[in-house]
């Protein structure tokens, strides 16, 4: 069932974690920050809205590096219920989509709670700050291919950020599937 997010709560402050990382290290989320802000997005392996979309994720987390914007992925789905989501097939996905930024595994969901995340994907567009200041999709892509020209809301939002502190009054919600919180607990 496709979920979508809620729109950006403008200078909500993010909140900091330790996870394990595909790469064999714990990686702390404020210092992925850069001097221009931080994304924080959630995502997962099996959701055909994350399939459709890595290469731009990839794509857009490269293009904002120059711009001193970090990037992180989460992934909190229960991998007892969804097995493609275990932190083995995090090690391949990240690998097999060229991910070069930390892809974590929050097992316990502590940090998709804490953040309120509903969906995968949903972003988090933080200022250098590390203030709230997009939350919003990757673009207008869903399930299928983007054509070239399609307008990047995510990439266009954070390079407003890091130039000026502050996001895009307007935005649009991601949309994807819901995370898979274990028991349904949440």
């Amino acid at each position: 069932m496709a979920e979508t997010a809620p729109l950006c709560n403008f200078g909500w402050p993010a909140i900091d974690a330790h996870l394990p990382g595909t790469d064999g290290r714990r990686h702390q989320l404020y210092e992925q920050a850069g001097p221009g802000g931080l994304v924080i997005a959630f995502i997962c392996n099996h959701c055909p809205y994350v399939k459709s979309s890595i290469g731009r994720i990839v794509r857009d987390a490269r293009d904002l590096r120059p711009m001193g914007i970090g990037f992180v992925a989460i992934n909190s789905n229960d991998a007892v219920s969804h097995p493609e989501d275990s932190f083995e097939k995090m090690q391949v996905f990240a690998r097999e989509h060229g991910i070069d930024f930390p892809y974590l595994h929050d097992e316990e969901q502590n940090v998709a709670r804490a953040y309120g995340a509903v969906c995968t994907p949903d972003y988090f567009g933080f200022n250098a700050d590390l203030k709230l200041q997009y939350r919003g999709r990757l673009d207008a892509a869903r399930t299928g291919p983007a054509p070239d020209d399609m307008k990047r809301d995510l990439y266009d939002a954070m390079v407003k950020v890091a130039r000026s502190g502050e996001g895009p009054r307007e935005q649009q919600p991601s949309m994807g599937c819901s995370i898979k919180w274990k028991n349904d607990s949440w």
